[in-house]
């Protein structure tokens, strides 16, 4: 039977860029593999920093497995103009885990709204086509202890589930790490629960 993963999404291996002139400005996007909000802060702040002659610094991200926790800032720009489609080229790849900042250096003559929007759109699907695209799973770590006499059901557990194991340490009483995918999880709980013990770590 063929198993339906629902944990597997795309990301990025590495941090990649783009560039998009217009009129005189450039805007440099920059993309970055994140898994956390406090990554997103970090990056942002340090960029701000790097590029502190630049007049905006707008971004977007998307994160987690569903690619439920999201956010775009267009950091003075007009509104909608420039985090909007950093999200919209995120979400039209199918990504997760990323995050897009746009560092904008004005040339000045404006662009109106829709020149920026392409600007803001163009220059982050220049750094997304540059960026090597993953597959990532989500999945937890649980810690399972059990004793010397299961280990043979155990390792059975996680070889039909193609699972591997870190941290061993087998004495009268035996512990290991195990990532499991998401998918996985109910099937590897309910085939452990009579021989060992399961902690999430």
């Amino acid at each position: 039977m063929e198993v339906e993963y629902f944990d597997a999404y795309r990301s990025i291996a590495a941090r990649s860029e783009g560039l998009f002139k217009d009129n005189g400005s450039r805007f440099i996007a920059l993309a970055f593999p994140v898994e956390t909000e406090e990554e997103v802060r970090d990056i942002v702040a340090a960029l701000r920093k790097e590029y502190h002659d630049a007049r905006h610094h707008c971004y977007a991200y998307r994160l987690g497995y569903k690619g439920d926790r999201f956010r775009s800032s267009d950091d003075g720009e007009p509104s909608g103009s420039a985090g909007r489609p950093i999200l919209g080229q995120i979400d039209s790849m199918g990504l997760s885990d990323v995050l897009v900042v746009v560092v904008r250096y004005f040339g000045g003559i404006k662009l109106g709204i829709p020149g920026l929007i392409r600007a803001y759109k163009t220059s982050t699907a220049d750094a997304l086509g540059h960026a090597e695209i993953v597959e990532k799973v989500a999945g937890k770590t649980f810690h399972v202890c059990f004793d010397y006499l299961s280990m043979n059901a155990v390792m059975k557990v996680l070889k039909d589930l193609g699972l591997s194991a870190s941290g061993q340490e087998f004495g009268l009483d035996c512990a290991m790490d195990v990532r499991v995918r998401l998918s996985l999880e109910d099937d590897f709980r309910e085939r452990l629960s009579e021989i060992a013990n399961l902690e999430e770590k």
